[in-house]
């Protein structure tokens, strides 16, 4: 990759106080390294957010700090605002050209799809989105292109002993025979088990309606028919007059002319 250069200037700033430097459009910074005495630096936010924008974690930054000094650094870590998403502090690291690193470098999917995902039948399945790779500074690339062109049938994959780099520079920290994109179903064996399993969840809610639906309307029912009942309306035997010569109660007999028979 090509050599970047940013401006910075020393610090003497640290702790809370460094917010003043934000509203002034500076982004405070340190530079450490193995062996190397943490160095306190700021440099211009917008300037910065441009090269790392070209350089990204694996470019090579030559940092110029102040008139004299210039540090070849990697951009390590970024600091971000939570809440907005603005940077708020950098981690640079800097490194020794004659020493090899080890940076994630990032896989971009190249190449034509094939037709079937046009089609919607398969989809492009990208199971690794960066490798570990050690090299020395100057031999970092910016990132690795897999061509997915190759890609025609249903489980074709590419693995990390496929992809195409530089071995005599560069040295990929993964296992050779694990996939990094392959072509599959666009609706899997798994995706298909869940979907019934929704549907059936599905209908046995609306049954369940049914059933609660059914309950209620016998409850209505009931109601009414307790209502009527209690309304006032005559039942069977209630308020029948009873015939004279009918028996009274203790068993004695009323004679039909209305005189008791005295023994």
């Amino acid at each position: 990759m090509d050599r970047l250069s940013l401006q910075a200037e020393e610090r003497t700033i640290l702790g809370k106080k460094v917010k003043n430097l934000r509203k002034e459009g500076k982004l405070p910074a340190h530079v450490f390294g193995k062996g190397l005495e943490t160095e306190h630096v700021s440099v211009d936010g917008k300037t910065f957010l441009k090269i790392f924008t070209e350089a990204g974690e694996t470019g090579l930054i030559d940092l110029k700090i102040g008139e004299e000094k210039v540090r070849p650094v990697l951009v390590r870590g970024i600091q971000y605002d939570p809440v907005g998403g603005q940077p708020l502090h950098i981690d640079f690291y800097q490194v020794n050209l004659k020493e090899k690193v080890t940076v994630p470098v990032p896989i971009v999917l190249m190449g034509e799809e094939p037709e079937s995902v046009h089609m919607g039948e398969t989809v492009i399945l990208q199971t690794l989105g960066e490798v570990q790779v050690e090299a020395l500074p100057t031999d970092l690339v910016e990132n690795i292109e897999v061509d997915i062109s190759t890609l025609k049938q249903v489980d074709d994959a590419i693995t990390v002993g496929q992809l195409k780099y530089d071995r005599e520079k560069l040295n990929v920290l993964a296992d050779q025979e694990e996939i990094i994109v392959k072509l599959a179903p666009a609706v899997t064996e798994e995706m298909k088990k869940l979907l019934e399993e929704q549907e059936a969840e599905a209908a046995a809610v609306v049954e369940e309606d049914k059933t609660e639906e059914g309950v209620e309307e016998d409850e209505k029912v009931e109601g009414e028919a307790a209502s009527t009942e209690g309304s006032g309306e005559p039942r069977e035997g209630v308020g029948e007059k009873k015939e004279i010569g009918e028996t009274k109660t203790g068993g004695e007999a009323v004679a039909e002319g209305g005189e008791q028979k005295k023994e």
